[in-house]
């Protein structure tokens, strides 16, 4: 064994000092102050310390710091004000690149990090302990989103036969009696809902996440704090806190009151994300009316059983948002303007598929006590309209949109999709396809996809046959009672009535609507393979169901492939496949085409 070299002693290179202690000095009171006060504008005092320090040379003044990271025009204009007030009391020849005598020196072990601080106060209150601040549980705040998401999930693993989870809709229906924000609707200026806080809990392994459509339950963590969340509700419900006092957590993790106001002493990211997300819930002088308000709208709504009853609500046509902006701004203003003097009553918001429909909104009264009435509940009528220009419709026809929009429109659930389409005059002759091509492609999407096709001149026509059909829609539902049905649990097959030309009154809320529709959202392999399939020319959504019907994902039609004895039988193993109403036969072209597509390598043939 070779003898062991010898250790080479010495000690570690002493780092340079900072060229800029004033500057290095100024920043530290700053972030000093902001710190004390509580500012989060600390963290970017802080980085603008570590780049000072990195800084080798010395700079003349505040402006010439813009070349460094995190120093704005904030920073720089305070360090110059702070640098002329300097100059002005020890005089315009006053050394700017040393500390005045008997000033203490900014060294950089003490400004490089405000955790030095927090493991100096540690080890003085621990006395040792490895200078690292205890973390404490994260505890949402009371009738937040994560509070109620958490509270309904357990109150549902407590009834006996339960399922053990819950459906996105009915977990969303159930917590928002335990919230004070909307589930669906974000406050004013917010793109934030209660539902953001969920992605909170499964990222703190408190809920998971399974199956598409996704099901919700609560994790062993989770549960342990829904148990202490919910015997906190039920003592506040015995004793109720007064004003003044504080509900705080035991420090050293024993037996004590939740604290449901604490949040956690991490990095700066996630805590502006939890404020982001959670909604916060200060407690005010007249609260209880409030509380009782709601509690008392939610009992007339559990008694109304989940249905809108005649006079409860009012029609309202929703406008896609790109129908008024982007483009032809003149024009989309003209629709907008033209529903306006026809005095239709409508609601401009994001729909994910479709540019027109109607909803029926529950009437609610406001609350006393608060500035906005709360969110009614909003049901989709089984109407919807795609509107189309003829350029439009050529522009779609050539980027593949028009088939995808017809098929997305097919699956969205509601069961009367309209074509409303605008002509151009003249102007058809310039487009880059040949007007016969156009004309035949709307008679298709009439004939073969059964779309009700409603031709109009211009906008001033496309308003008019907007406001004939709200008013239509609003005298047929006037008098009928309205229920909310769940696509994820019921499906979307007609009824008898519907088949007898009664409109429907159990219909999807606007929610799970617009996120079933939602163009990017995580999709099941048999969607995925749908997709893939209707890239064939020839091959249309009709077509794509009819082979989803018997072969649901690739790995079941390559299984009944090989079990095919000859290439002959190969190719033809989709020909009999029977699609659409009049149920003819795929073909032994497509079928050879898919087989070739899935089965063998090279171009098809």
């Amino acid at each position: 064994m070779p003898a062991s070299e010898p250790v080479r002693l010495g000690r570690k290179r002493a780092l340079p000092s900072c060229p800029n202690p004033l500057f290095l000095k100024w920043l530290t009171e700053l972030r000093d102050e902001a710190k004390e006060k509580g500012l989060k504008i600390q963290y970017t005092y802080q980085k603008a310390i570590s780049s000072l320090n990195k800084y080798p040379l010395p700079l003349q003044n505040a402006k010439e710091a813009k070349i460094l990271q995190n120093f704005g025009d904030g920073i720089c204009k305070i360090l110059d004000e702070k640098l002329q007030r300097h100059l002005r009391e020890k005089g315009p020849d006053a050394p700017i690149h040393s500390l005045p005598k008997g000033a203490p020196p900014p060294g950089r072990p003490d400004n490089n990090s405000l955790k030095n601080a927090a493991g100096d106060r540690g080890k003085d209150k621990g006395g040792g302990g490895g200078g690292r601040k205890k973390k404490r549980e994260y505890m949402p705040q009371k009738r937040s989103g994560g509070y109620a998401v958490l509270l309904t999930l357990y109150r549902q693993s407590q009834i006996p036969g339960s399922k053990g989870y819950m459906f996105k809709l009915e977990l969303q229906d159930e917590a928002q009696l335990l919230c004070d924000k909307s589930f669906s609707v974000p406050d004013l200026g917010s793109k934030y809902t209660a539902w953001s806080s969920v992605s909170t809990l499964i990222q703190r392994n408190l809920v998971i996440k399974t199956h598409n459509p996704a099901r919700y339950s609560l994790t062993e963590e989770g549960l342990s704090l829904a148990e202490r969340l919910e015997s906190a509700e039920q003592g506040t419900k015995d004793k109720p806190v007064s004003e003044g006092e504080e509900v705080e957590e035991d420090e050293e993790g024993g037996p004590g009151v939740v604290d449901l106001t604490g949040s956690d002493d991490e990095e700066e990211e996630e805590k502006e994300e939890e404020e982001r997300i959670q909604p916060t819930c200060v407690s005010q002088p007249g609260r209880e009316v409030d509380v009782v308000g709601l509690d008392s709208q939610a009992t007339s709504r559990k008694a109304n059983g989940g249905c809108l009853l005649p006079g409860t609500y009012e029609i309202i046509l929703c406008v896609d948002f790109i129908e008024t902006t982007g483009g032809s701004h003149h024009r989309k203003q003209e629709l907008v303007k033209e529903l306006q003097r026809n005095g239709v009553h409508f609601d401009v918001r994001k729909l994910n598929v479709g540019d027109f429909l109607w909803v029926a909104r529950e009437k609610v009264a406001p609350v006393p006590g608060q500035l906005r009435a709360p969110a009614g509940r909003e049901l989709v009528l089984d109407y919807i309209i795609e509107r189309k220009r003829m350029d439009d419709l050529c522009g779609s026809i050539i980027d593949g949109r028009f088939r995808e929009q017809k098929f997305r429109l097919k699956r969205c659930g509601l069961r009367r999709p309209v074509y409303l389409v605008e002509e151009c005059g003249t102007a058809a002759s310039h487009l880059s396809l040949p007007e016969a091509t156009l004309q035949q492609a709307i008679v298709n999407t009439q004939v073969v996809d059964g779309f009700f096709v409603k031709r109009v001149q211009d906008v001033r026509e496309s308003a008019a046959y907007l406001t004939v059909i709200t008013r239509y829609l609003t005298k047929l539902y006037q008098n009928r009672s309205l229920i909310c049905r769940s696509r994820q649990l019921q499906g979307d097959e007609e009824s008898d009535e519907e088949e007898r030309g009664i409109p429907s009154c159990a219909l999807i809320s606007f929610a799970e609507f617009n996120y079933g529709a939602v163009k990017n959202k995580c999709q099941t392999v048999r969607e995925v393979f749908a997709r893939q399939l209707m890239q064939i020319s020839g091959l249309s959504g009709d077509k794509a169901a009819a082979i989803l019907e018997q072969y649901s994902t690739p790995h079941s039609l390559l299984a009944a492939y090989e079990k095919c004895a000859s290439e002959a039988e190969k190719e033809k193993l989709l020909s009999s496949i029977r699609y659409g109403k009049l149920k003819r036969n795929l073909g032994p072209a497509l079928s050879r085409t898919v087989y070739q597509l899935y089965c063998t390598q090279g171009a098809l043939s």
